[in-house]
């Protein structure tokens, strides 16, 4: 009897180990919906073809080439649009409206993006953040364009943003 209860409590802490190991997978923060020409996923520091329905996770750094175009909706219905040779970083996404946990940062580091806001800049506007090199864009639930890095001098590195 004491060998089963053994055998028992060995196969339980299997379990709860296996099942700690599965809570840790990072939900994904979207999906791909729009791939086309030269478009790429680094993750891990791996960089894959970006296609449509592969999924985008925290961390994950979209870019596109010359020719390349993206377009992203995230889980709380946000979406990006990345132009040529345009490179954009999931800073943090975060949304679990259950738990009152939400929070996004993409950081623009080249090229032409747009954005239109989602749950999250609706439900708490102050948790979303656009970065550039040169500027840090609150969102209040809009659509906006934003043009960073490359185009210009390193020292004279502009951000230019269009709400609609």
């Amino acid at each position: 009897m004491t060998f089963l209860r053994c055998g028992a409590g060995l196969v339980a802490v299997m379990f709860a180990g296996a099942g700690t190991a599965w809570s840790q997978t990072p939900a994904a923060a979207g999906r791909i919906k729009i791939s086309s020409g030269q478009a790429s996923i680094v993750r891990e520091g791996k960089e894959v073809p970006a296609k449509a329905g592969e999924l985008v996770y925290q961390a994950d750094v979209l870019k596109t080439g010359a020719d390349g175009r993206l377009g992203v909706t995230l889980r709380d219905e946000s979406q990006i649009s990345l132009g040529p040779t345009s490179e954009v970083r999931v800073d943090r996404f975060v949304y679990a409206p259950a738990e009152g946990n939400l929070g996004m940062a993409l950081r623009i580091a080249r090229g032409i993006v747009a954005y239109v806001s989602g749950r999250i800049a609706k439900l708490a506007p102050d948790a979303v953040r656009l970065e550039t090199p040169a500027a840090i864009v609150g969102v209040r639930g809009t659509r906006l364009v934003i043009q960073a890095g490359s185009q210009a001098p390193a020292a004279a590195t502009q951000t230019k943003t269009r709400k609609s």
